[in-house]
């Protein structure tokens, strides 16, 4: 998995080097980022570990994927929170897109579940139907 990411890397999209450009060096908040950084069995675009934040930047693969919801869900099982982007948010308003990182980077964090509040969580959530407390904020563009 440390390889496929040391080669995402290697072979960034446009994109993902225009914002890379601008998160490297703590530029943003301060805040230390990774990129194609391996999480669990996922590998995501961008990381902030001090402030629990996944950035990914996505293309048109990713519109309307179940994939995308399920990583998401992972993530926000563990405590980070994801924001994403379609490639031309970041190729024409790398502006904008950066100003709704710093957003996220400068809310408060929620501390992580424990394993046994997240069992809780989940059989509470089966119990009253579902629901949307885990929602995220994805961007369309």
């Amino acid at each position: 998995m440390k390889h496929l990411a040391r080669n995402l890397r290697k072979n960034q999209t446009e994109a993902e080097g225009k914002i890379w450009q601008r998160l490297r060096s703590r530029q943003v908040a301060d805040c230390k980022f990774r990129r194609q950084h391996v999480i669990g069995a996922y590998i995501v675009d961008f990381f902030c570990l001090e402030r629990r934040l996944v950035v990914e930047i996505d293309g048109g693969q990713h519109a309307d994927s179940g994939a995308d919801a399920e990583r998401t869900h992972f993530f926000e099982s563990q405590g980070f929170r994801v924001i994403r982007f379609w490639n031309n948010e970041v190729l024409n308003s790398l502006d904008e897109v950066v100003e709704e990182i710093y957003r996220a980077l400068t809310l408060p964090l929620t501390p992580a579940l424990s394993p046994g509040e997240r069992e809780k969580e989940k059989v509470e959530e089966e119990n009253t139907g579902g629901g949307n407390a885990g929602a995220k904020e994805v961007k369309q563009g």
